[in-house]
């Protein structure tokens, strides 16, 4: 059964996109920890990141690096933090914090609340800055 990532990929299931090459994909993440948290994903399922091939996981930290630097660019934050879990979703991906302190970091705190208006108007414009 594919994951629910490959089924965003596969656009069996709509997600607020802010970028995509023809390997990878980053969307905003539905339950966000802070405004701009996005999820940067292989579009191949594996599921655990450290089985990437050595090349994958390359490109797969420059694409969210790239992603990181459009999110800064639009949501005020003093940094982007990067967190690799792996458990909730077995699909190989990245969580892109923005942060402008460690409290901001993370899974402990409850999911902000943003409206699907609000979601996708922020994945536009990081979008609009990703692809300058």
């Amino acid at each position: 059964m594919p994951s629910i990532f490959t089924r965003i990929v596969n656009g069996e299931i709509p997600c607020y996109k802010v970028a995509e090459t023809q390997d990878f994909l980053a969307f905003l993440d539905i339950t966000p920890r802070t405004k701009g948290h996005t999820l940067c994903i292989p579009k191949k399922e594996i599921d655990y990141i450290f089985d990437l091939p050595d090349a994958d996981l390359q490109a797969l930290m420059v694409f969210s690096k790239q992603v990181a630097a459009a999110i800064k660019t639009v949501v005020p934050c003093l940094k982007v933090g990067v967190a690799v879990v792996g458990l909730e979703v077995p699909h190989a991906h990245i969580h892109l914090f923005p942060m402008n302190t460690m409290g901001d970091f993370g899974f402990a705190h409850p999911a902000i609340d943003m409206s699907g208006a609000e979601l996708s108007a922020l994945a536009e414009e990081i979008s609009r800055v990703y692809n300058k």
